[in-house]
């Protein structure tokens, strides 16, 4: 088991990433997906009446399992690939930095989602509480009855 401090390093990193990937989502949503299908069109992501609503839900749904932990690698793994995809379609071609649209943001979130998917949640979420209650019904031995 990970140090306490570990968990909560996780845990801060796993809220915290869950947080801006709600709110991302949301904003997704709230903007309405058509014109979020439009503008990703206009950058040039393939299938983008299909691809909104996925990241919008991805960013959204997702966020809410990262920041109560659960099936966080998976869910780390699909959001890494997010932010990498919009890195290399929306922001490559505008340098490094985020004030210029560059892809210093999205960066920083897909390394946290990597982060996260190579460690797991840490044991403050509820990927760990099921993998305690899973290892402990293995470990209580069958009774015997006579």
């Amino acid at each position: 088991m990970a140090p306490t401090s570990t968990s909560l390093g996780l845990t801060v990193l796993r809220v915290v990433l869950g947080v801006v990937f709600i709110a991302h989502g949301a904003q997704k949503v709230a903007q309405g997906i058509p014109a979020v299908a439009q503008g990703f069109s206009g950058m040039g992501v393939p299938l983008a009446a299909v691809a909104a609503p996925v990241v919008a839900g991805l960013e959204l749904v997702g966020g809410v399992l990262l920041v109560f932990g659960v099936a966080t690698r998976v869910v780390a793994v699909l959001l890494a690939v997010d932010m990498v995809v919009a890195g290399a379609l929306a922001h490559l071609s505008s340098g490094f930095f985020a004030q210029d649209g560059g892809f210093e943001y999205v960066l920083v979130l897909a390394a946290g989602s990597l982060a996260l998917a190579l460690t797991g949640p840490g044991r403050y979420s509820v990927d760990a509480l099921v993998r305690h209650r899973t290892r402990s019904r293995r470990a209580v031995p069958e009774r015997v009855v006579a």
